[in-house]
């Protein structure tokens, strides 16, 4: 009597098993798209600015985190099969999975906060170098349209202010016309709008466009970690449900 009460109770333990795991497996694959969307979003959104970087480190876990929520839809799949079939290689296999899935994480929150202390330095000595530098120049058209992009979006002029622009290359060049700052620092844009930095015509922003863009990155790799933490949660609850059901399924008869 004893011993059939036992298998009852061992058999409905398993079927709570199942059934978290069911739940968390639906959380997990959830959690995987919100994490390859944060990374997706990441790099399409102002995705120009990073040319702007000196390090690839942004986007790096940028696309770190678009991996790992790839391997999440994934792996989220195989833990449903694992949990139907109850087979103890396959509940192996999925632990392996979310373990891996854990330290990608874990290496794209690392490197997210240590660009996070490193992020303002950076923006300080190479911002102002890569605009009055390479502005306008043959074979850097990408960096022109990120700069031109940064100060319309961000309503800004020059690396720290709008005086930075007169020690720019293209300023000084004849291709600039006589303007004093790019047509993109204009609060209403046209061409060789840029003949006049007066108040009026131009954006001045105390701080230019460093503390903007600073501020920008900032908040995205706050993002990236709150949601590379929220998911190693999940997972962590997830194995500790994948090791309980294997110790289960190795213990039933069948």
């Amino acid at each position: 009597m004893g011993s059939m009460y036992k298998d009852e109770q061992d058999d409905w333990m398993t079927v709570c098993l199942k059934y978290l795991l069911f739940v968390f497996n639906f959380l997990f694959w959830m959690g995987g798209g919100v994490v390859m969307g944060v990374g997706i979003w990441t790099l399409i959104d102002k995705g120009e600015y990073l040319s702007l970087l000196a390090s690839s480190t942004f986007a790096v876990s940028a696309y770190i985190l678009i991996l790992a929520g790839a391997l999440v839809m994934v792996t989220g799949f195989l833990g449903c099969c694992a949990v139907i079939r109850e087979q103890r290689s396959l509940l192996s296999m999925y632990f392996s999975c979310l373990l891996v899935i854990f330290l990608i994480e874990l290496v794209a929150g690392v490197l997210a906060y240590v660009y996070y202390q490193k992020l303002s330095e950076e923006l300080k000595q190479h911002l102002r170098k890569t605009m009055t530098e390479n502005y306008a120049q043959p074979g850097k058209e990408g960096i022109t349209r990120a700069v031109d992009r940064l100060q319309q979006d961000f309503k800004c002029c020059g690396s720290n202010n709008s005086f930075d622009w007169q020690h720019s290359v293209y300023i000084m060049s004849p291709e600039a016309e006589k303007r004093v700052v790019p047509d993109s620092c204009c609060k209403s844009m046209t061409l060789q709008c840029g003949w006049r930095d007066h108040p009026s015509n131009i954006y001045k922003v105390e701080g230019g466009c460093i503390t903007k863009l600073e501020h920008f990155l900032a908040e995205h790799l706050l993002i990236i970690g709150a949601v590379g933490i929220g998911v190693a949660c999940l997972q962590i609850c997830g194995m500790v449900f994948t090791c309980c059901l294997h110790r289960r399924v190795k213990l039933d008869p069948y």
